[in-house]
């Protein structure tokens, strides 16, 4: 059987949120991070010796990387392609696009902001590139979203739940621009059923909707 190894307040949670709307059959192994640290415990490390969430295992393979875990559990578990668009087509291409972007470029600026914070000194002097190329991805997506539910041929897909994470933290992170397409998009996501099986089963999630 499938197994997510979710490690609490992470975005190994979207994994738990996919398999949830595909009602696919999997199993849950739970890590907490150190409550001092905040890092992955050593025990996800005996599961691949990155130490990160997410990872999977399956069918004896060890697979990590939100965008080859999304992309694998479609190939293999979305049987209807309800969340995969058709191999050839143009929304196959763009949710492949949304699919690498969303790690590959989106997050990024995020998690410069995040962890400069934890700086004695915030990073200060990178403090101005960093806003910049947040504003300039955060608007992209804002921009992409206008008069569309979704991104991918304005139906929910793959590329939907691995951008969620972005439109999560981009509140908590950057507040210098209005972004109200990425938010109605985040309520939109948090509001599926799914996405709330999802939160019962992975526990406490820091991004997730307020009183969750």
């Amino acid at each position: 059987m499938l197994t997510v190894h979710h490690l609490n307040n992470s975005r190994s949670q979207r994994i738990l949120w996919l398999l949830e709307e595909l009602g696919a059959d999997y199993q849950i192994k739970a890590y907490q991070r150190d409550a001092q640290t905040n890092l992955a415990p050593p025990e996800l490390e005996a599961v691949h010796r990155l130490g990160k969430s997410p990872v999977i295992t399956d069918a004896g393979y060890t697979i990590i990387e939100s965008g080859a875990i999304i992309d694998y559990i479609l190939r293999h578990y979305d049987k209807s392609c309800s969340l995969l668009p058709e191999a050839g087509t143009q929304e196959h291409e763009e949710y492949l696009q949304w699919l690498h972007y969303a790690e590959g470029s989106a997050a990024l600026p995020l998690m410069l902001k995040l962890y400069t914070s934890r700086l004695s000194d915030g990073g200060v002097e990178l403090q101005p590139r960093i806003s910049d190329e947040m504003d300039r991805h955060l608007s992209y997506l804002d921009q992409a979203l206008e008069g569309v539910d979704w991104f991918v041929g304005n139906k929910l897909s793959g590329a939907d739940i691995q951008l969620s994470f972005v439109a999560e933290i981009a509140p908590m992170l950057h507040t210098s621009t209005a972004l109200p397409n990425l938010a109605v998009f985040k309520a939109r996501c948090h509001a599926r059923p799914a996405y709330r099986r999802a939160l019962d089963k992975g526990g406490v999630y820091a991004y997730g909707p307020v009183g969750t």
